[in-house]
């Protein structure tokens, strides 16, 4: 939990009593390597703080599966708009290493919410920040080619190349394994 605490504690200084009544909500949970974390169709009911590991966001297909996201340690992480919505999810969140996560229900995070002045100031900053991360990602896939978007994400990320398959990342940056092969070729 001080690794939730830490996070916090950049934002706002948390009194005691905020930190025990909001860490009370959370449960620490550990998912394999490749473990599904929420599957299409299921209501996302938690919101997760990685402590360890690598999540992978991606829209499950028979022929082409389609990597939209990834979330690393010290970051929060859910299906959000599922979670938000409390509808089901279009999408999948998947373990790519054993992450261990802390995770707080939607019910619980609610009374957080009602209950605590500075829980509504640090869900609104997650917010914020979910919301900064899609923005980006929408304005790269629209201002970039391929070439540019791997160099930008090997630039702004470069962990990502030593701990994710080089198939995610090309479907993360819209292209075929193949093209990313041609695209690393270029650039070596």
């Amino acid at each position: 939990m001080g690794h939730i605490r830490e996070y916090y504690e950049r934002i706002i200084k948390l009194q005691e009593t905020e930190w025990k009544f909001i860490s009370s909500h959370f449960s620490r949970k550990v998912f394999a390597k490749n473990q599904i974390i929420t599957r299409q169709g299921e209501t996302e009911n938690f919101l997760s703080f990685i402590e360890t590991g690598i999540v992978r966001f991606y829209i499950p297909d028979d022929e082409n599966e389609l990597t939209f996201n990834f979330s690393f340690d010290k970051e929060f992480t859910c299906a959000y708009d599922s979670f938000l919505t409390q509808t089901p999810s279009e999408y999948e969140l998947q373990a790519l290493t054993e992450t261990v996560v802390w995770q707080i229900s939607f019910e619980d995070l609610q009374k957080v919410y009602a209950q605590t002045k500075v829980g509504n100031y640090l869900g609104r900053f997650a917010s914020e920040k979910l919301f900064l991360a899609k923005s980006k990602r929408e304005l790269s896939l629209l201002k970039y080619n391929a070439k540019e978007r791997y160099l930008r994400l090997f630039s702004e990320q470069p962990d990502i190349l030593k701990f994710i398959p080089l198939k995610y990342i090309a479907s993360y940056i819209g292209i075929t394994p193949q093209g990313l092969s041609r695209i690393r070729r270029q650039i070596a």
